[in-house]
């Protein structure tokens, strides 16, 4: 038993070596801990294949290869996982026509009103919902629907009026002539 917990004394130094590299192969910082995972796992099931001749670095740094080239191997075929952040942004800017520019501006507008506005608003324009159906579902009157969209149409529309920070910062002040 006590080549097993020198065996495991050495792995658990070996530890930022395996992230380190890991980090190097993989790029993203969770892929990578899975990946030194992964490789500890197998290490530890595998210790009576290591043999002292070796460096224990060596051999992980070997394994943890491996399983990345298996790793990429296995997940060629599957589509590609795409995180949500670059959804949500298109990715070049210079390509984007003024219509996309207008549903941007419009999506983070909406993030900035009150929730019941927000909440009438995707109802009504989003869903296709009625005013009796939007209000059933909000447990309001429909007189309050109709104020909550009032109140949020208007403020959608002074945000898109007001300018950006953007064009402002583009344009020189304004001197006073007499």
């Amino acid at each position: 038993m006590a080549a097993r917990d020198e065996f495991d004394w050495m792995l658990a130094a070996e530890i930022p070596h395996l992230r380190r590299y890991a980090r190097t192969l993989a790029g993203h910082p969770a892929e990578a801990d899975d990946l030194v995972q992964d490789c500890l796992e197998r290490a530890m099931r595998k210790w009576r294949l290591w043999r002292g001749k070796a460096r224990l670095r060596s051999w992980l740094f070997r394994m943890l290869y491996r399983q990345y080239l298996n790793g990429r191997r296995d997940n060629r075929h599957h589509d590609a996982a795409v995180p949500l952040e670059a959804v949500a942004e298109p990715p070049d800017r210079g390509n984007v026509g003024p219509s996309q520019l207008e549903i941007r501006d419009t999506m983070r507008g909406l993030q900035t009103l009150p929730a019941a506005q927000r909440e009438a608003i995707v109802l009504m324009a989003v869903e296709d919902l009625s005013y009796e159906e939007a209000a059933w579902v909000l447990r309001v009157p429909v007189g309050t629907l109709r104020s909550r969209l009032a109140r949020g149409r208007e403020q959608l529309r002074q945000l898109q009026d007001a300018p950006s920070p953007e064009a402002e910062a583009e344009q020189p002040p304004l001197r006073r002539v007499k």
